[in-house]
């Protein structure tokens, strides 16, 4: 297999036939055309391997997905509209009312809320790992009901790494699948598929995409479980829609993607456009030099918020002081990413100034971007959560998230340090009126 940076530049392509074009084209067509009733016939019946409808297939969404299951060292994956699509996706290729779902503490907000929402009102139970760095935790919340066991390789904004290995042997010695969502580390950084995990998701609007312009997501088969020996009914049952045979029978390995993109994908219709499609894997193409040089800023910025006093600690995995450091070590030899949580002494009224005060970093809700962004998620993307949830997940009040950019690091740490004025302007205007009393 080539390297990884010449995968992301030509994994995946295929020749453009009609004109010669090298870059993969944009096939903006709500449907394509049929030679014939014959023709026709073929493709719905699959004895013809061309396109009937976008919301089932296109080629430029199918570039992407060959690209990402490529640099994912998977078996196929499956385009869709956003990197929550794909979450949903992925799970509902598995799950149905009545089963049970394995997941991590610390996990995006807005996979939180489609499992204890979204998924709870459709009869699936949740149930979240408070230590998921314990194997023996996992082994034991495991019930006769679970079908999914779930983790970010990189916590969203803690920076928990996930011992995928370990975890993935707990999943695989239950027989159960593990799903990984890779979003914060990207196949650059990381391959869950290499430790065990059996599917992987991504927001490919983050890092893939890489420019805030488009919204997609991703759902890559490993082809690593075997889908014969499961307890997934819906796969090894003879299934009407295949004539009475199931779909083991039907696609062996692929049984799981064939059902996810023909069923849930195509069915429920969270379609990626093609033009997203086009721009995430133009975005691709300059993974690995975006996101090595957005570690290393992000290291250096994480080493100098350490040193503030007025900084109570810091989120990142690539500190020493960091709980996950030892796996970040195992996982991350390239870097540990982009994105990292500080918490200041002086809680939501310091954080407030901080976040005021900036004005290279973008004020938005958004990660992996060419441009640095900050976000205080106590009272944004994880305000509705319980305070008793907040703090078993460490979004305190003082917390801010920091998505760093491409931006030069000493441009970045002379805008903190304006919100670090900001902080002990009124701490010391402070003590100067108690003085004065």
């Amino acid at each position: 297999m080539p390297e990884f940076t010449t995968s992301q530049v030509h994994a995946g392509e295929t020749r453009d036939a009609a004109h010669g074009a090298r870059v993969t084209p944009i096939y903006l067509t709500a449907g394509f055309e049929f030679d014939s009733f014959a023709h026709a016939e073929e493709r719905f019946g699959g004895d013809d391997p061309g396109y009937t409808y976008s919301r089932s297939g296109n080629p430029t969404t199918a570039s992407l997905e060959r690209r990402v299951a490529a640099l994912e060292c998977g078996r196929e994956a499956i385009a869709v509209g956003s990197g929550q699509a794909a979450l949903t996706v992925a799970v509902l290729g598995l799950v149905k009312a009545g089963d049970h779902v394995l997941s991590a503490q610390s996990v995006y907000s807005g996979t939180r809320g489609l499992f204890e929402t979204g998924l709870k009102r459709l009869g699936v139970e949740i149930e979240f790992i408070d230590r998921p760095d314990d194997p023996e935790e996992w082994r034991r919340r495991i019930r006769g009901n679970t079908r999914v066991l779930f983790g970010e390789s990189i916590g969203n904004p803690g920076n928990d790494i996930l011992d995928i290995a370990a975890v993935a042997a707990v999943a695989h010695e239950r027989g159960l699948p593990l799903v990984v969502d890779n979003t914060l580390a990207t196949p650059y950084l990381l391959r869950p598929g290499e430790h065990g995990a059996d599917i992987v998701v991504h927001s490919a609007s983050k890092f893939l995409g890489g420019h805030g312009s488009a919204l997609g997501g991703v759902v890559v088969d490993q082809g690593s479980y075997d889908w014969a020996a499961s307890p997934f009914e819906h796969l090894t049952a003879p299934d009407d829609w295949l004539h009475g045979d199931s779909y083991v029978g039907a696609y062996g390995r692929g049984a799981y993607i064939a059902f996810a993109r023909s069923v849930v994908s195509s069915l429920f219709g969270p379609v990626l456009s093609p033009v997203n499609a086009f721009l995430i894997q133009q975005g691709i193409e300059t993974l690995s030099l975006r996101l090595r040089q957005q570690s290393d800023t992000a290291l250096t910025v994480a080493r100098w918020l350490e040193r503030r006093p007025e900084v109570a600690s810091v989120d990142y995995a690539g500190l020493e002081s960091h709980s996950s450091h030892a796996l970040a070590q195992r996982y991350l030899p390239r870097g540990a990413g982009a994105i990292l949580g500080f918490t200041l002494a002086g809680g939501e009224a310091a954080a407030e100034r901080f976040y005021d005060a900036v004005t290279l970093f973008s004020r938005m809700t958004h990660i992996g971007d060419v441009r640095s962004l900050i976000l205080h998620p106590a009272t944004t993307t994880h305000a509705h959560l319980h305070d008793e949830v907040r703090a078993a997940t460490g979004i305190g009040d003082g917390l801010l998230r920091l998505s760093i950019g491409l931006e030069d690091p000493a441009d970045l740490i002379a805008d903190l340090e304006r919100g670090i004025a900001a902080v002990t302007a009124v701490a010391s205007a402070r003590l100067v009126a108690t003085a004065g009393r």
